[in-house]
């Protein structure tokens, strides 16, 4: 049986041991895209150039976007790899990271449209209670039934998404570690068997953690900016603002990235028995 306890004990031990390479991937691949991110929705987005912003201005951002969402995908699959076998280096890890990035790419897109397509009967229900998609106060005008029933699919949306959140949270740690495809979703639902709840609790418990302070930093941050530039510089406010949260988050992401892969090696090790995938049990 997987005890959390454990799992959490051995991830701390990742995290001093690994912290270096760990922190160097993080800053690379986590930080600095997030930080590119942020400028281009702070400087570079229609809204936030002005009326006159050029057409390529858009399509800039959709670009710098994709590779920002790439970056990330990579800098995931490559603390994972460093996590998940001590004898990984980091070039060893950098390697992995970009082979199993287009596979992870194709999951990601697939699961993507997976979840749209969920929302798909929650649009079913709105059109045909009338309700006009372009209307400022469409909300406004949907009756007590049709709201009623929108909000409980909402809810078992909520739920459900919990549920497949916590199922596929080893997902990403599969695809670097065992060079699956699309197995690799089932491979994560067979290895999360009998741990559904308590992921659950743990995703809850570390995105209240996660969100607090990255609130809380953005917010003094974004004040104190605001205080010293005034009221004319809308976009740097909201840029150091959301630099100051990408550190909390890029920090963060290195804790889940050792948690999650020695969740992984415990799963492993308590489904298949040691020797199911070639990942180290323990740092």
């Amino acid at each position: 049986m997987v005890r959390m306890g454990d799992v959490w004990d051995r991830a701390v031990e990742v995290l001093r041991g690994r912290s270096s390479i760990l922190g160097s991937i993080a800053l690379g691949a986590i930080f600095v895209p997030t930080l590119v991110g942020n400028a281009v929705s702070a400087f570079l987005t229609p809204a936030a150039a002005g009326a006159g912003a050029a057409p390529s201005t858009g399509a800039l951002g959709a670009v710098l976007a994709l590779a920002v969402l790439l970056a990330g995908i990579w800098g995931q699959l490559a603390m994972l790899a460093v996590s998940s076998d001590p004898a990984t280096t980091r070039a060893d890890a950098a390697r992995q990271a970009t082979q199993r990035l287009l596979p992870a790419l194709g999951i990601v897109l697939l699961l993507g449209l997976v979840f749209t397509l969920a929302f798909v009967p929650l649009i079913v229900i709105l059109m045909r209670a009338g309700v006009d998609f372009t209307s400022a106060t469409a909300v406004q005008s949907v009756s007590a039934g049709t709201a009623g029933s929108a909000s409980l699919y909402i809810l078992v949306l909520l739920v459900l998404g919990l549920v497949v959140g916590a199922r596929l949270l080893l997902l990403n740690a599969v695809i670097v570690n065992e060079r699956r495809g699309i197995g690799s979703i089932l491979r994560s639902v067979r290895l999360t068997r009998g741990m559904t709840g308590r992921i659950v609790g743990l995703m809850l418990l570390f995105a209240l953690v996660l969100l607090i302070p990255t609130i809380a930093v953005q917010s003094v941050v974004g004040l104190i900016a605001r205080l010293v530039l005034g009221g004319d510089a809308p976009g740097l406010v909201a840029f150091l603002a959301g630099a100051a949260g990408a550190v909390v988050t890029t920090i963060f992401s290195v804790v889940a990235a050792a948690f999650t892969a020695q969740l992984y090696v415990a799963a492993v090790a308590d489904k298949d028995g040691s020797a199911g995938t070639g990942a180290s049990i323990g740092i």
